[in-house]
C-alpha cells in the first residue's frame, strides 16, 4: 500500500491528514543587483552556518506569519536602509499580515535564534509536569500576539464583502476590538491589522449585536472566529441611489 493510500484511508475513516508544513524562504541581498535572490538552500544545512558577517538575509517563515531580516555586522548603513525598503515588497508575496522583524548580528532575539537553530523552542502546549509557567507579563503578552498573528492572516485570506468594515473578533472565548492603519515605514505606506483586547466590559447575558452582522469561520465542524462586520456609512443606499438613477 503506498502513502497515498493510506492518506485515502484515513480520510474515508474520518481522520484529517497531516498537513505538511510550508517550507522556508531565504533570500540574501545583493549590492551590486540593489535587490533580494532567493537561495537554493541545502535542507540538512544548519541555518546558523547561513550568518556570515558580510550578509544581509531575508527570512520568511510561514508556520509563524514572520519575515525576518538579518544584518551582518560587516554590513554597511546603505545596504541596511535599501534592504529595509525592499523587505515589504518580499513580504507581500507571501502575505501582507506577516509581520518584519529587523535582527542584528550579536543582538537576535530568542525567536530568530529558535528559527535558525541556535536555541531549542519550549513547546508550552506539552502537559506540565512541574510547576506552574510563571514568565514575565512580557513573555505572555509576546505568546498571545504570535496567536493573534495567525488569526490576522486568516482574516486577511477571508476578505470582507463590499461596504462593510469588520469592528471585533471573537476568537475562542475572547473578544478582540479590530482596526487597520496605514504607516509609514522606510518611505513605504503598510496597511498595519491589528486585534486588541476591548477595554469595554461586555455586559453578561444575551448579546444580540445590534448595528453588527456576525460572520463565522469554519474548520472541520468547528468555529474558528466570529466576526462582527458593521456598514460602512452610507456605502449600501449610496449604491442603491446611483443603481435607481442608472
Amino acid at each position: 500500500m503506498t502513502p497515498s493510500d493510506n492518506d485515502e484511508e484515513n480520510t474515508e475513516k474520518g481522520q484529517i491528514p497531516e498537513i505538511e508544513k510550508e517550507k522556508m524562504i531565504i533570500f540574501q541581498y545583493n549590492d551590486e543587483l540593489n535587490d533580494f535572490e532567493e537561495l537554493e538552500i541545502d535542507p540538512d544545512l544548519p541555518l546558523h552556518e547561513l550568518l556570515i558577517p558580510d550578509l544581509i538575509l531575508l527570512f520568511v517563515d510561514p508556520e509563524h506569519y514572520r519575515v525576518w531580516v538579518w544584518h551582518g555586522n560587516n554590513t554597511t548603513t546603505r545596504m541596511k536602509f535599501i534592504s529595509a525598503k525592499l523587505a515589504p515588497s518580499i513580504r507581500d508575496r507571501y502575505g501582507i499580515a506577516f509581520k518584519i522583524t529587523a535582527v542584528d548580528d550579536g543582538n537576535e532575539t530568542t525567536g530568530f535564534k529558535i528559527l535558525v537553530g541556535l536555541e531549542e523552542e519550549i513547546d508550552y502546549e506539552e502537559a506540565q509536569t512541574g510547576p506552574a509557567y510563571e514568565g514575565t507579563e512580557e513573555d505572555l503578552e509576546l505568546i498571545a500576539a504570535l496567536s493573534r498573528e495567525k488569526v490576522l492572516l486568516l482574516l486577511e485570506k477571508a476578505g470582507l464583502p463590499e461596504g462593510y468594515e469588520r469592528k471585533m473578533v471573537l476568537v475562542k472565548n475572547k473578544l478582540y476590538g479590530y482596526k487597520e492603519t496605514d504607516k509609514n515605514y522606510m518611505d513605504s505606506v503598510i496597511k498595519e491589522r491589528e486585534l486588541f483586547p476591548l477595554k469595554e466590559k461586555v455586559p453578561d447575558g444575551t448579546y444580540l449585536a445590534e448595528k453588527y452582522i456576525p460572520r463565522m469561520l469554519f474548520s472541520y465542524n468547528n468555529v474558528v472566529f466570529t466576526e462582527f462586520l458593521q456598514e460602512i456609512d452610507g456605502y449600501i443606499a449610496k449604491g442603491e441611489q446611483e443603481g435607481e438613477q442608472n
